[in-house]
């Protein structure tokens, strides 16, 4: 009996450190794999939220000299819940300016808009003629990296955005490619919400003007519902 408890003895310690090992390892794995793979699926994947912009178009003196003044008025915006997002130079016209700014408080920003002190800083920067003042809620939006900087703003007015969105949408992104666009952001008026302004990046601007103008997409936005001549604006990207 006693030699056949010395033997059992080291084979049962070689079953119990294989055995111990093997848990180890498993269990290792198993946290290694569990570490590689989101704990939430859903939460992994990144939810667009709309968001408010405050949007002004106005012609200024010399570029350089506003936007130095525009920069240095950073504080004055976030005490109004506004923040940069956003500046735009026209292509055909150098001296016209847009300026995208986002918002949390409508009001605040409605209230900044006619401030003296606004108007003041507009003059001191070389500000010519009276500002124009949008307000949108932004519902898509495509903030991703690319090379294009040239822009194009439409903006017109829909007698119901349900059914404009339903054409536009019909249209679809791979035909407003091949006609020089790519789609960026939609957005639909605050106070009006059949306003509706789209941006898209420019990919080929000869094309892109002459696709925007012709019959065909004259024809498109009539069957969409839209209303009276859309107002365009091609830009660059100023950041």
């Amino acid at each position: 009996m006693k030699n056949i408890e010395k033997f059992l003895k080291p084979v049962l310690i070689v079953v119990f450190a294989v055995a111990f090992l093997s848990c180890k390892n498993n269990n290792t794995e198993k946290a290694e794999t569990e570490e590689s793979i989101p704990k939430d699926t859903a939460k992994a994947v990144a939810v667009f939220e709309p968001f408010k912009l405050m949007v002004i178009k106005h012609k200024v003196a010399d570029y350089d000299k506003w936007r130095k003044e525009y920069d240095a008025h950073d504080s004055i915006r976030t005490a109004y819940t506004i923040s940069h997002y956003m500046v735009g130079r026209g292509t055909d016209d150098a001296s016209m300016i847009l300026t995208a700014t986002k918002f949390i408080d409508l009001q605040k920003a409605k209230d900044l808009s006619v401030l003296p002190y606004l108007k003041e800083a507009m003059k001191k920067a070389g500000v010519i003629g009276k500002p124009e003042f949008s307000y949108y809620e932004v519902i898509r939006n495509d903030d991703s990296q690319i090379d294009q900087e040239d822009r194009l703003m439409v903006t017109h007015k829909v007698k119901d955005f349900d059914a404009w969105l339903k054409v536009y949408d019909a249209e679809g992104i791979a035909t407003r490619m091949e006609e020089g666009f790519i789609d960026r952001g939609l957005a639909r008026g605050i106070d009006d919400p059949n306003m509706v302004t789209i941006v898209f990046a420019v990919t080929d601007m000869k094309k892109a003007k002459a696709n925007i103008i012709s019959e065909a997409k004259k024809k498109l936005m009539m069957d969409a519902g839209v209303i009276g001549a859309p107002e365009m604006f091609f830009y660059k990207v100023m950041n």
